[in-house]
């Protein structure tokens, strides 16, 4: 008997055939190709997860499968690449920069001491319409979602992205083509849309009742906009991995389906239609972020597939999750949003049963404890390669704090969105109302303020690594069918080139690598060899811009600290704040009291490398027998095998033994 079932277990596929999975593994390969291209160059591992699980998935052989597979990827894949070759020429239908009348209405927003970074749309300039958004920021604390406002200002177009990863990805994939610096401007009207005026009016009545910090927090749970919460706190709510809570997740709109649903229990299978329809208004409340659109749209297949008496297949469920999102918005592929909303989803599909029954089999091991701690150790596994490649760490913290966070958040969120909610219908009770949400956020500010969450991953990138971790944790999953013997070699040899990758990734054991990053400010370039770790930075690059670089490619203390700027005194603030052993400029100003050390020279001998000012922002290295030159602003002096210039912001390349190539 248990021969017969091993030999039907051998003619089983290694993946089942499901439609909409193949489907969407389709057409995020032909967006994410499209970008690849656009952006940053297509390399051949590119293409090594989407053929292992298409080979995977074609065995057992037979012309059925092939053909239903093959077509699933290739008329999605097109699709996808279609979306996407679209979405970057539309980017690029932008009026040349110029001075404009504009107007257009306020649909995101963050106040600031005196001023509000605020995001249009709906916009005209000189009273012609134009496509996209623009960001600006407005010299006044008073506008708010839904105001219509005009102003004359220089309009500067937003050129694509340099590489699929910086500030400039945010503007690509958000629609903003253009911005404006700070400006003056009138109120000209109102919006006809009434969710973004009730945006606004929620904000002024925690605003008013709430007081800052709590009132930001609130904001922020309830709609995702944490743009205006204190930077410290916000710094340890990242480094305790929590941050998920003010993203509007999946999870928001989960628990107020869950709690409708559970309102209107007695309607029976009825009470899907209130729960569907209050999750809509919330996902549209909250500008259709992509993990709110996610979850609805996974909400909605639950319900139906429990109103017809059917079993629910959730990774299916994520599948066309996917491809509905993707195909009315290609670019939301390049939103951390997206990556850590599905990869969560997935980590719970191909992990959380198999974890679970593990654990149940622990005796006395409680049965909801079990489950809940599979589901959120799944979740932490797939999303590690993700938050690492998107923000440069991940925390240790995670686990154990979203093991007391997630159960708590039903109470946190649905308290502050029915007191909100009730203070918007009746305001003059706002102040009583609001009061046991305040004393909620209160306690939650208060912890964040007084615990260290800096315990975290830092310092380094995983590159083609985190491919082969994805694919490692697929040959694990339950639902990619191998024998324990084939498994375990498989495993075993991924696991060997894991630890290949990484440390080729990030180790520099001959000659010297150089890395490139540029924001619309500043550009900055880091130099890594085995005697010395030196960062050259222009004057416009900022402290955090500087440590979100660091943290994908060093986390020790720099060596040095090279400041290239006409005005040096705006580059050493940026400089001082960063682990470094020292800070070099070329020609002296006042520093005044300062920990790190500022030495002025023309020429520094550092690691078998010199450096030389030849201005106060132009630097040439030596080593290695090349000459490269670093001059963020574009002047090119004669004699230098390799220049760098902002344009080269996400390169990467090597040299020795006078040769230098593109990595």
């Amino acid at each position: 008997m248990q021969q017969e079932e091993g030999e039907k277990q051998k003619k089983l596929p290694r993946i089942n055939f499901r439609v909409f999975l193949f489907c969407a593994l389709g057409l995020v390969f032909g967006i994410f190709l499209c970008y690849r291209i656009t952006f940053g160059g297509i390399v051949p591992s590119d293409f090594c997860l989407l053929a292992i699980l298409l080979a995977a998935g074609l065995v057992p052989f037979s012309k059925w499968r092939l053909c239903a597979i093959l077509l699933c990827v290739a008329v999605f894949a097109g699709a996808g690449y279609l979306g996407a070759f679209l979405s970057v020429r539309r980017y690029q239908s932008v009026k040349e920069s110029g001075r404009y009348a504009v107007e257009g209405t306020v649909v995101s927003f963050t106040v600031q001491k005196g001023y509000t970074s605020a995001v249009l749309s709906d916009l005209s300039f000189d009273g012609e319409n134009v496509g996209g958004k623009l960001s600006v920021s407005l010299n006044s604390e008073d506008a708010r979602p839904g105001d219509i406002v005009y102003f004359t200002a220089n309009v500067t177009a937003n050129g694509l992205p340099m590489s699929a990863k910086g500030d400039s990805e945010y503007q690509f994939y958000s629609d903003i083509r253009y911005h404006v610096s700070s400006v003056d401007y009138k109120k000209v009207g109102t919006s006809k849309n009434v969710f973004l005026r009730l945006n606004g009016r929620l904000y002024d009545t925690l605003t008013d009742h709430m007081g800052g910090v709590q009132a930001e927090i609130a904001y922020a749970l309830l709609t995702g906009n944490s743009g205006g919460i204190d930077t410290g706190l916000i710094t340890e709510v990242r480094a305790g991995g929590v941050a998920h809570i003010f993203a509007v997740s999946g999870l928001h709109i989960g628990i107020l389906f869950s709690a409708v649903l559970l309102l209107f229990k007695p309607l029976g299978r009825k009470a899907y239609f209130p729960a569907a329809a209050l999750a809509l208004l919330y996902t549209v409340f909250c500008s259709f972020t992509v993990s709110s659109v996610r979850a609805l749209i996974m909400c909605l297949i639950l319900g139906g597939y429990r109103n017809l008496g059917r079993k629910y297949d959730f990774l299916q469920s994520v599948s066309l999750a996917a491809i509905a999102v993707l195909l009315v918005r290609p670019a939301d592929w390049l939103s951390s949003g997206f990556r850590l909303s599905f990869g969560a989803c997935l980590g719970l599909a191909l992990f959380a049963g198999s974890l679970s029954r593990l654990l149940k089999k622990i005796p006395h091991f409680p049965r909801f404890l079990s489950e809940y701690l599979s589901a959120n150790l799944s979740v932490q596994l797939f999303t590690f390669p993700i938050l690492l490649e998107q923000f440069g760490f991940f925390s240790l913290w995670g686990f154990l704090l979203n093991l007391v966070l997630i159960p708590a958040l039903p109470l946190l969120f649905l308290t502050v969105l029915l007191c909100s909610a009730l203070s918007l219908i009746i305001p003059p009770a706002a102040g009583v109302l609001l009061l046991a949400p305040k004393g909620l956020l209160s306690l939650f500010a208060w912890v964040f303020s007084i615990a260290d969450f800096s315990f975290v991953l830092t310092g380094f990138s995983l590159g083609m690594g985190g491919v082969i971790y994805l694919i490692a944790l697929c040959l694990l999953s339950e639902r990619f069918r191998m024998g324990r013997l084939l498994r375990t070699g498989t495993l075993v040899l991924l696991a060997c080139v894991f630890a290949l990758s990484v440390a080729n990734e990030n180790a520099v054991i001959s000659g010297g690598r150089v890395y490139v990053s540029a924001t619309d400010d500043g550009a900055a370039a880091l130099i890594r060899t085995p005697q010395a770790n030196v960062l050259v930075i222009d004057g416009g690059m900022r402290t955090r811009d500087c440590e979100a670089m660091l943290s994908h490619r060093y986390g020790g203390t720099l060596d040095a600290v090279f400041v290239l700027s006409e005005n040096g005194q705006d580059g050493l603030n940026h400089a001082m704040p960063l682990d470094t052993e020292r800070i070099y400029l070329k020609e002296e100003i006042p520093t005044g009291l300062r920990d790190t050390p500022v030495v002025f020279s023309d020429c520094v001998e550092l690691g078998g490398m010199t450096f030389r000012f030849a201005s106060r922002d132009v630097l040439t290295l030596t080593a290695e027998g090349v000459v490269i030159c670093f001059s963020f602003q574009k002047t090119e002096p004669v004699g230098a095998d390799f220049f760098v210039d902002s344009s080269c912001g996400g390169l990467k390349f090597s040299f020795a033994h006078g040769i230098i190539k593109t990595l």
